[in-house]
C-alpha cells in the first residue's frame, strides 16, 4: 500500500506507521471519492470550502511523527520520571485494588470505552443498566431516595450541590457555610464557583466559628464526613439546626466509610455528594473519576447532571433511558440548571462492576480491614509517643500535631526517604489515610517513619490483632442493610462476572462494531497503542498531590501536550485542567471576565451567542454571571452579521463577549469569521470560539490566528480521548497572549495567586487520560494531524453528494460544499408519509447503525459526521442503508404501507418481535429484518424494541428494577 501523504510515490511506508492506521481512506478511495464530489484533489477540495482569509500560513511545528512503538518507547521514558511512592495523602484520592475481571473487560475493552453518551437509548442498554447499577449503589450506601448517574469530580459535585441548594430552599440568603474540615480542593473550586454567581462562601475554622455561623443565615451548609483529617462528625445535630433556618444540608461523604457509618441519608442531609474513585479506579493524578450526586426526591427535577431512568419499550418490557435532564441545556439554554452535558460514565461503570463483584459482604470487609488497620496504626502511635487528634472517632485517616512546621516537614521527608507519602496539613499536621491495599509492613513502616531515630520500641502490628475494635463510635455505626438487589448478590465469581460484563456490552453498540456518525461529536479512532499508556503504574497509581519532584512525568507530558496543542491551536497558553469541555467553556468565560474587572471594566456582562450555537455556551455564560443576548443566524444558518452589529452597538459599553462555533453548528465555514471578530473586538469584547468543531481545523486554520481570544478543546472529540459512554472528557481552555495570566489557579495544587480559582478538583484534572492526546500527536505528527482534518471533511462531502438525491444537505457554502458534517433534511419526509427524523433514526439501528445527532440544531434533521478514521466501506455501508430506508419511506408515500405500520414506525425490530408469535403487521418480517447484506456485516440485534419515553418522565423510576419486572 501506498504512502498518502505529501511523500513520493513509490517510498514504502514503515509497516508501523501510524498515520494510516488512524485514516481510514487511502490513495485510491480518495479518488474515487474526489471523483463523486466533483473535485480534482483533496488540496482543490479545501481551498473551495475553508476561507482564504483564515487559512493557515504556516504549518504546525510539531515534532516528526513516531512509529507505534517508538512512540510507546519515548512516553515510556516520560512515565519514568513519576515517582510511585506509597500514598498515605488522602485528601479524597486512595490507593484501590482494580479487580482484574474488570480491569481487562471494562476499564480496557472498546466495547465500554468507544460507546457514546447514551442518547439512543435502544442500543445502550448495556451501559445504561450499569450506570442504573451505580444509581442504586450511591442511593443504597447514602440512604438517600435519587442518586444521578455520576459527575465529574467530588469538588464541582459539591459546586452544583451549592447551586442545587440555592434554587431549591426557601432561604434567600446568599451565604453558602462550608466546614473547614473539607479537603482544601472542594473548598477552593466551591469559591470559584460562587465567586460571580454572588454567593459569598463562609469558613469556619474552628468550633467557636462554626456555631456562630450556624447561628446566622445562611441558605445551606457544606460538611466532609469523615472530614478531610479523619474525625467522625454526629451531623444529626448539626441537619437539625440547619432545617430550622430553612437552609440545606449537604454532606461530602465517603462511599467506603459509609459500609459502616450511620449514612447522611438517615441523619437528615438533604444532598450528599463525594467520589467513587476507591471503588477500583486508580488515582490517575486526579482522575478520571466518577463523582456521585444524591439528594431528597423533592430535588429530583432541579438535579443537575444526567440520570438513568427505566421506562417500558414496544413490547412493554423494562427498558432504560435517559431521563428529565437528557440534554437540557440544548432545550433551556441559559435557564439550564447546569452547563455539564455529560458525566464520567466509564469509570462510574467500574466502580458500580466493583460494587457488583464484591456485594455487600464484599464491601463490608474491605471497610472492616481498613478500619481494623486504622486503630491498630492509632495504638501504635500512642505507643511510640504521637497521639492522634482523632483517637476516638476514625475510618481510614488520623492526624497527628507535630511540634512546629520544620518538624512537621521533616517527618514527610523522612517518608518520601522511606518510599511513602504523608500529608502536611495547617503546618503542624500530618494526616494519614489507609486504604483497601495497606498491608502489615506498611503500617510498621509508619510507625518506623514517626520514631525517627530511635527504633528500639518500635511495635509490630501481631501486637495489636486481637480484639481490634474499629475507632468508629458505637451510635455512629452503621445498622442498616445496603445492595440488597440480586445484581449485587449474583455475580461474585470471575465466571459470572465476566459473563455479566459480556451480556451488557453485547446489547450495545460502539465504535468496536459500527461507525457512529454522530454531527457535532466527532466519534473517531481511540487507538489501543494510545490507550495502552492509561493503566502504567507510573501513570495510574500517583497522588494528585505528591511532591511536584514526584510528578516530572506528568510536568512533561503537560508542558509538551499544551505546546503541541498551542501549535493547533494558534493560541499562546492552555491549561488542561478543566475535565469536561463544559468546565472548558467555564473556565474560558471566568478568564474573560476576570481580565475585563483586571481593567476596571467589570461591568462588562453581555454575552452575545448566535442562536445556532451550542447549548452548553448559554447554560455556561449564566453560570459566570453574564448576561445572554442571542444574535439572529441567515437563512443559510451563518451569523446575521447586520443583527451582530445592531446588538454590538446596541450592548457596546457592556458587551463583554461572543461565543461562535467554527466551523459552524449548522456545518458550514462561515466566510465573514475574521470580521465578526473584528466587529467584536471594535466595541471592546473578547471572541470565544467554542472548539467542538475543532476536527475540521487542525492543521487548516487556527482560532488564535483568525481572531479567537478563548477557545476550548473537546480531547474526546478531536484528539482522541475515548468518549467511554458518555466521559471521561477533558476540556483544555486556550487563550491568547493577554489572558494567559487569568487561566485557572490551583492553591492545593501548587498554581497560586492567579486571579481565577480551580476549575477542578485535581491540577490537572483528568490526567490520566493526556496520554492518549500526547500519544495521538506524537504518532501523527503535523503533516498527519492536517490530512485527518482534510480527510474528515472529504467524508463528509462524499456523504452529502451521495445521499443528495434522498435526503437534501440543508445547509451548505455556495459551491455546495460542507464542512466535516452535513445536516440532512427530513422535514418533508412527515408531510409525505408520516415519518420523522426519529423514526429514521430508530430504523438505522435495525442496519446496524447509530443514529446521527437527531435534531439538533434544526429538528426534524439528522446531522451526520463521518471522521477521518471510517473506512470507505463503511461510509458505503452507511449510504446503502441510508438509501434503504428512504426506499422504505418511497414505498410509504405510494400507499404500499400504511403510515401508521411499517418498518419505521416500529423500529427498532427485537429478534423476538420478529420471531415469536403471528405477523399482523403489513410488511414482511424480512422486511423488519433488515439485513443488507450479511456477508459483509453481522446483524446486530437491539435488546429492546422502540422505549417510551414519556411513560418513563410520567414514571420516573431511577433503581435497579425488581427481578419481577422481568418475569
Amino acid at each position: 500500500m501506498l504512502m498518502q501523504s505529501a511523500r513520493p510515490l513509490g517510498e514504502l511506508e514503515n509497516p508501523a506507521e501510524f498515520i494510516p492506521r488512524h485514516i481510514g481512506i487511502d490513495e485510491q478511495d480518495e479518488k474515487h471519492m474526489l471523483s463523486v464530489i466533483g473535485e480534482a484533489s483533496r488540496r482543490s477540495l479545501i481551498e473551495s470550502i475553508v476561507p482564504r482569509s483564515i487559512a493557515r500560513a504556516t504549518e504546525m511545528k510539531l515534532p516528526a511523527p513516531l512509529t507505534e512503538a517508538q512512540a510507546l518507547l519515548e512516553l515510556r521514558g516520560i512515565a519514568n520520571r513519576n515517582k510511585v511512592l506509597k500514598s498515605f495523602i488522602g485528601q479524597g484520592y486512595y490507593g484501590t485494588l482494580t479487580p482484574p475481571v474488570i480491569l481487562r473487560n471494562v476499564l480496557e475493552n472498546p466495547a465500554w470505552y468507544t460507546a457514546y453518551t447514551p442518547y439512543q437509548a435502544e442500543i445502550s442498554q448495556g451501559r445504561m443498566e450499569a450506570l442504573v447499577n451505580f444509581q442504586t449503589m450511591v442511593c443504597d450506601l447514602t440512604a438517600m431516595p435519587i442518586a444521578n448517574a455520576s459527575m465529574l469530580d467530588e469538588a464541582t459535585s459539591a459546586a452544583e450541590a451549592m447551586t442545587l441548594a440555592k434554587r431549591s430552599v426557601k432561604s434567600k440568603s446568599n451565604v453558602f457555610i462550608v466546614a473547614g474540615d473539607c479537603h482544601p480542593q472542594t473548598i477552593e473550586v466551591v469559591q470559584t464557583r460562587a465567586k460571580p454567581l454572588g454567593i459569598e462562601v463562609k469558613l469556619a475554622n474552628s468550633a467557636q466559628e462554626w456555631d456562630e455561623l450556624l447561628a446566622g443565615d445562611y441558605f445551606a451548609v457544606l460538611e466532609q464526613y469523615p472530614s478531610t483529617s479523619g474525625r467522625i462528625g454526629d451531623l444529626k445535630a448539626d441537619a437539625e439546626r440547619v432545617h430550622s433556618r430553612q437552609a440545606a444540608f449537604i454532606v461530602a461523604a465517603d462511599l467506603l466509610a459509609l459500609a459502616l457509618l450511620v449514612p447522611p441519608g438517615e441523619f437528615g442531609a438533604d444532598i450528599v455528594v463525594g467520589t467513587t474513585q476507591r471503588f477500583g479506579m486508580p488515582m490517575g493524578a486526579g482522575g478520571p473519576h466518577a463523582a456521585y450526586l444524591a439528594c431528597r426526591d423533592e430535588y429530583k427535577r432541579s438535579m443537575p447532571g444526567r440520570l438513568v431512568g427505566v421506562s417500558v419499550d414496544s413490547h412493554g418490557n423494562p427498558a432504560y433511558r435517559l431521563a428529565l435532564q437528557t440534554r437540557e441545556q440544548h432545550i433551556r439554554r441559559e435557564k439550564a440548571t447546569s452547563n455539564i452535558c455529560t458525566a464520567q460514565v466509564l469509570p462510574a461503570v467500574v466502580a458500580s462492576m466493583y460494587a457488583v463483584y464484591h456485594g455487600p459482604q464484599g464491601l463490608r470487609r474491605i471497610a472492616q480491614r481498613v478500619a481494623a488497620y486504622t486503630a491498630i496504626l492509632a495504638r501504635g502511635m500512642e505507643q511510640i509517643g504521637f497521639a492522634p487528634r482523632n483517637a476516638d472517632r476514625a475510618f481510614d485517616t488520623l492526624s497527628f500535631h507535630a511540634k512546629d512546621k520544620h518538624h512537621a516537614r521533616a517527618i514527610a521527608a523522612r517518608a518520601v526517604a522511606l518510599g511513602a507519602n504523608v500529608r502536611v496539613a495547617w503546618d503542624e499536621y500530618i494526616c494519614i489515610s489507609l486504604d483497601e491495599t495497606t498491608t502489615r509492613a506498611e503500617i510498621e513502616l509508619l510507625w518506623k517513619i514517626f520514631a525517627g531515630d530511635d527504633l528500639r520500641k518500635l511495635p509490630s502490628v501481631s501486637d495489636f490483632e486481637k480484639g481490634v475494635e474499629p475507632l468508629i463510635p458505637t451510635g455512629l455505626r452503621r445498622t442498616s442493610e445496603f445492595l440488597a438487589h440480586p445484581v449485587f448478590n449474583t455475580h461474585h465469581s470471575e465466571t459470572g462476572m465476566l459473563r455479566y460484563i459480556r451480556s451488557l456490552s453485547d446489547k450495545d453498540l460502539a465504535l468496536d462494531r459500527t461507525m457512529i456518525p454522530l454531527g457535532s461529536c466527532t466519534m473517531k479512532l481511540n487507538a489501543t497503542s494510545e490507550m495502552i499508556p492509561v493503566t502504567w503504574p507510573e501513570f495510574a497509581h500517583i497522588h494528585p498531590f505528591a511532591p511536584r519532584e514526584q510528578l516530572q512525568g506528568y510536568a512533561e507530558l503537560d508542558r509538551e501536550l499544551r505546546e503541541w496543542l498551542c501549535q493547533a491551536t494558534g493560541y499562546a497558553g492552555i491549561s488542561l485542567q478543566p475535565n469536561a469541555g463544559s468546565q472548558g467553556e467555564y473556565a474560558g468565560l471566568l478568564a474573560i471576565k476576570a481580565w475585563h474587572e483586571s481593567r476596571g471594566q467589570g461591568h462588562r456582562n453581555v454575552c452575545l451567542i448566535p442562536s445556532s450555537a451550542h447549548g452548553t455556551n448559554p447554560a455556561s455564560a449564566q453560570m459566570v454571571g453574564m448576561q445572554v443576548v442571542v444574535t439572529a443566524c441567515d437563512v443559510n444558518g451563518n451569523v446575521d452579521m447586520a443583527d451582530l452589529k445592531a446588538k454590538c452597538e446596541q450592548h457596546s459599553k457592556e458587551l463583554a463577549c461572543i461565543m461562535i462555533t467554527y466551523p459552524s453548528t449548522h456545518g458550514v465555514f462561515e466566510m465573514q469569521v475574521k470580521e465578526l471578530c473584528e466587529m467584536v473586538h471594535a466595541h471592546g469584547g473578547r471572541v470565544y470560539v467554542d472548539g467542538a468543531n475543532m476536527n475540521a481545523l487542525v492543521g487548516v486554520a487556527a482560532p488564535g490566528e483568525f481572531g479567537g481570544d478563548v477557545s476550548h478543546l473537546n480531547l474526546h472529540k478531536t484528539f482522541c480521548i475515548p468518549h467511554g459512554g458518555g466521559g471521561p472528557g477533558v476540556g483544555p481552555v486556550c487563550v491568547v497572549e493577554d489572558l494567559v495570566p487569568f487561566l485557572p489557579g490551583h492553591e492545593a495544587g501548587g498554581l497560586e495567586g492567579r486571579p481565577v480559582g480551580a476549575v477542578s478538583a485535581a491540577p490537572l484534572g483528568n490526567a490520566a487520560v493526556l496520554p492518549i492526546s500526547w500519544m495521538y500527536c506524537r504518532m501523527m505528527g503535523a503533516e498527519g494531524l492536517r490530512q485527518a482534518t482534510e480527510v474528515a471533511i472529504l467524508s463528509a462531502n462524499y456523504i452529502s453528494v451521495r445521499l443528495k438525491d434522498h435526503y437534501p444537505t440543508l445547509y451548505a457554502s455556495a459551491n455546495g460544499h460542507v464542512a466535516h458534517e452535513c445536516i440532512l433534511d427530513l422535514r418533508p419526509l412527515k408531510d409525505s408519509s408520516g415519518v420523522t427524523a426519529e423514526d429514521v433514526a430508530k430504523r438505522l439501528i435495525d442496519y446496524g447503525f447509530h443514529a446521527p445527532t437527531l435534531s439538533f440544531p434544526v429538528a426534524g434533521t439528522l446531522m451526520v459526521e463521518p471522521t477521518e478514521s471510517e473506512t470507505l466501506d463503511e461510509l458505503d455501508r452507511f449510504i446503502g442503508a441510508m438509501v434503504a430506508i428512504r426506499e422504505e419511506i418511497r414505498r410509504i408515500e405510494r400507499g404500499e404501507w400504511p403510515q401508521d405500520d411499517n418498518p419505521l414506525k416500529n423500529a427498532p425490530h427485537t429478534a423476538a418481535s420478529l420471531l415469536k408469535g403471528e405477523w399482523t403487521h403489513a410488511y414482511p418480517r424480512e422486511a423488519g429484518a433488515a439485513v443488507l447484506d450479511e456477508r459483509r456485516h453481522a446483524k446486530y440485534w437491539p435488546p429492546v424494541g422502540r422505549v417510551d419515553n414519556v411513560y418513563g418522565d410520567r414514571n420516573l423510576f431511577c433503581a435497579c428494577v425488581p427481578m419481577s419486572a422481568y418475569e
